[in-house]
């Protein structure tokens, strides 16, 4: 929970009631999980995905969140439905540094759900079955 909510280890502590010792061992298990998953090389799966990116890093600057915030680090992430979830640090979200990494990862003719990013333009062209969650109409899930 408060790992993806960018809370500093100490504000964990405070909320989980824990020692700062055991925040800062899961804290670490967790990106070494994520940096391992990052670095395996797989090939690509059949199966219903779903991909979105996010930015982590120091807390908001003001006035400013996401894409436009400065100090943040791209994450993309792809998360094959039931199964596992694959995660890698980008140097940014364009759509010429994701589309190679989601087909490495994922067949075409497959079912990719993504939110309304521009990047996911084209899908379709790609051979992809897409389907957008538009976050912008408070839509935030769909089957």
């Amino acid at each position: 929970m408060s790992f993806t909510n960018d809370l500093t280890a100490t504000q964990a502590v405070e909320i989980c009631g824990v020692n700062r010792n055991t925040v800062n061992r899961y804290y670490t298990l967790l990106r070494r999980a994520i940096l391992s998953q990052s670095v395996q090389e797989e090939k690509a799966e059949i199966g219903v995905f779903e991909l979105d990116e996010s930015y982590f890093g120091a807390r908001r600057v003001r006035g400013k969140r996401g894409r436009s915030a400065a100090g943040k680090t791209p994450v993309f992430g792809l998360l094959k439905r039931v199964e596992k979830v694959f995660v890698t640090i980008v140097p940014d979200c364009s759509r010429e540094t994701l589309m190679p990494i989601i087909q490495g990862k994922i067949l075409e003719k497959l079912t990719v759900y993504t939110d309304d990013w521009r990047a996911y333009d084209g899908f379709v062209l790609n051979g992809y079955d897409h389907y957008r969650v538009f976050h912008s109409e408070n839509e935030f899930a769909r089957t």
